[in-house]
């Protein structure tokens, strides 16, 4: 258990993104499937697409409290201008995601599920290194 403990210790940054990016994903699937199974039809094209916005704006929000709180434990008063941060990176990597999909699967007619997958694994990345480098961090004296 002490073992565990000094390897939670040591990595707890990156563990608690991870967690928190699960339940992250958790919170916008289930949104997903509460809009499409009550008030929106998804085989209507842009109610599809609404379905999909909700989920992602709700999944935003959630990532960005918990982030800021559990993960990278900001004490920035600026909350305000972080969240914009936060956001412009996010909309960012949907644009990057997007991208990436567009091109894999509608251009080079690569398998879709397989190129989600990677999509989502350079997502990952790419929303952890945003918000390390640009949403928050600490100047030295608030360390």
């Amino acid at each position: 258990m002490k073992k565990i403990l000094m390897i939670y210790k040591k990595h707890e940054e990156i563990i608690n993104y991870l967690f928190i990016g699960g339940c992250t994903t958790l919170i916008s699937l289930i949104v997903y499937y509460v809009s499409v199974l009550t008030f929106l039809n998804p085989s209507i094209s842009w109610q599809l697409q609404i379905a999909n916005i909700i989920s992602w704006i709700a999944g935003v929000i959630f990532a960005y409290i918990t982030n800021r709180k559990v993960v990278f434990k900001s004490k920035n008063k600026k909350v305000i201008k972080e969240a914009e941060k936060f956001l412009g990176a996010r909309i960012v990597t949907l644009l990057i995601d997007m991208l990436f999909m567009y091109v894999t699967v509608t251009v080079l007619l690569l398998n879709d599920k397989i190129m989600k997958i990677i999509s989502n694994i350079i997502i990952i990345i790419l929303n952890y290194v945003f918000s390390k480098l640009f949403v928050f961090v600490q100047k030295e004296s608030e360390k």
